[in-house]
């Protein structure tokens, strides 16, 4: 099995189901030394602010309760983190909306929009980029 890519990921989106098949890709493809998933993204925001967990990757969902992904890019932006670590955010949505997939390439801190599912294929391409 190759070594993990990431030393932490985390995957932020309220769906449980989304979240297990997620997951699973992820381990069985061993991406990550761990994985964490949070279910809300003002959970994720604490989290991060508090230094709790310190992600190099990120897979967000857009459409979420309380504070969406485009939300948590806001809040994220203004917590001013250490510009040495580069975390790498995938938006990772079912959405088919073109203005989603528009403000997904405007913004600086998305590497690339996924449509759900997650695959071994799209996750094999984001490794070799």
């Amino acid at each position: 099995m190759p070594t993990p890519r990431f030393k932490l990921c985390l995957l932020i989106d309220d769906n449980f189901i989304d979240n297990f098949v997620t997951r699973k890709i992820l381990e069985t493809s061993n991406f990550a030394e761990q994985i964490i998933v949070i279910q809300s993204a003002p959970e994720a925001i604490a989290q991060i602010q508090a230094k709790k967990i310190q992600p190099d990757v990120i897979f967000l969902d857009i459409r979420m309760p309380f504070m969406d992904g485009f939300e948590f890019l806001k809040e994220f932006d203004s917590m001013h983190l250490d510009d040495d670590k580069q975390i790498k955010i995938f938006m990772l949505s079912s959405s088919l909306d073109p203005v989603d997939f528009r403000l997904s390439k405007e913004n600086k801190y998305i590497t690339q929009f996924i449509h759900k599912p997650l695959t071994h294929k799209a996750l094999e391409a984001i490794s070799n980029t």
